[in-house]
């Protein structure tokens, strides 16, 4: 499968894109995996996607010194070295991966459409925040994905502990400001994060968004 690799930096944190053409995938890619066996039952689009994002993951792993490549948890999550922290988002045709010592959550959206927010805005958000999501001064659509994502990367961060993702209801943004907004966990999902804010960064480029979580 034809990739290109690329360091980026979000904030201060090094992240790892990978761009592939899905059209170029042949299963016999899929034997640089270690865990390859995993994905017999998989399809095409899903093999791509997962080979792309470990690629990712194997370029991030390898800057702090960890020659290895991430598995398959029993959930179908990344397992990651004793110690270390990580997350991984792909979409179409673009993978990103990043590791930390710290929980770390990440995720690359499309920016939704009017039509679509429209569809789905009730599902993401509830009422009150989707009135503060309006207000703000970004265009509705943006402000929805980036709600949207930064809820993806903050439940990515807490997975770890919180094996069953919560809905999008249980957090809730509370503020949107140049690069960064923040989550507000407004459901008990544990008492550790009970009434909890989390800072959530992001970038924006044309028509992606991009979303950052770092939990200490």
């Amino acid at each position: 499968m034809l990739t290109h690799h690329t360091r980026l930096v979000l904030h201060g944190t090094p992240l790892h894109r990978i761009d592939f053409a899905p059209a170029t995938f042949t299963d016999a890619d899929l034997f640089w995996l270690p865990h390859h066996q995993k994905l017999l039952n998989a399809g095409r689009k899903r093999k791509a996607e997962h080979l792309a994002g470990r690629i990712a993951a194997f370029y991030a792993l390898r800057e702090h010194g960890i020659p290895t490549i991430a598995d398959i948890g029993e959930r179908g999550q990344p397992t990651w070295p004793p110690g270390w922290f990580g997350s991984i988002s792909h979409s179409t045709t673009t993978a990103l991966a990043v590791v930390a010592r710290q929980r770390v959550g990440m995720d690359n959206e499309t920016r939704l459409q009017a039509g679509e927010c429209e569809e789905i805005a009730d599902s993401i958000a509830c009422p009150d925040e989707l009135a503060r999501l309006r207000a703000c001064r970004l265009p509705f659509p943006l402000a929805l994905t980036l709600a949207f994502s930064a809820k993806e990367s903050l439940y990515k961060a807490l997975s770890d502990r919180f094996p069953d993702m919560p809905d999008f209801h249980a957090a809730q943004v509370t503020h949107i400001a140049e690069q960064q907004l923040m989550l507000h966990i407004s459901q008990d999902i544990g008492p550790e994060y009970r009434d909890t804010r989390f800072p959530i960064r992001f970038h924006t480029d044309g028509s992606q968004v991009m979303t950052l979580a770092i939990v200490g």
